[in-house]
């Protein structure tokens, strides 16, 4: 099985080292969810601003393996960050927000995050936040062995990506 495969290549450090991008407009929010991202041997670059965050990830696309956004911030709306990551790269995002109307976890849902948390934080739910990049992986490359077999072209793995992450939720 292809995830098997994936775990068993780099099961002696992954998840260890994985590389987070948070992003968060309140600097109390932030420091809590480095301080538990590190205990989780998680590498973190933060950021309070998306702005930031979207020029980072243009600038070199696989220096993260995974992105965190608050949903409101004062310079771009966490769902817009959302929509631009998902269109320009593909890299899981979790949504994060302090509120868990259903409505809004839906919208984050359905436009592509892999994950809704709400603050606080627990470090239980960041411990598990691997298996977001574990799926991605597995679903690009049965996407992209699909395509090669068919010899058709490449329909896009964020595509496949994200009917998967809607399944997986």
């Amino acid at each position: 099985m292809i995830v098997e495969r994936i775990v068993s290549e780099t099961k002696d450090q992954f998840p260890i080292g994985m590389r987070v991008l948070a992003v968060d407009d309140d600097p109390t929010c932030l420091l809590l969810l480095e301080t538990l991202l590190r205990r989780c041997q998680y590498h973190v670059t933060t950021t309070s601003l998306a702005v930031t965050a979207l020029k980072m990830l243009r600038e070199n696309k696989n220096r993260f393996d995974l992105v965190i956004s608050d949903v409101h911030m004062p310079d771009m709306d966490g769902f817009k960050l959302l929509e631009l990551v998902g269109l320009e790269m593909d890299l899981p995002v979790i949504m994060l927000s302090a509120n868990g109307d259903t409505k809004l976890v839906m919208k984050g849902i359905t436009h592509g995050a892999c994950d809704y948390l709400l603050k606080p934080v627990r470090i239980e739910e960041l411990k598990n936040i691997w298996q977001h990049v574990v799926r991605r992986k597995k679903f690009d490359r049965k996407d992209q062995n699909n395509s090669d077999s068919q010899n058709k072209p490449h329909a896009g793995s964020g595509e496949a990506a994200g009917i998967g992450m809607l399944i997986t939720v």
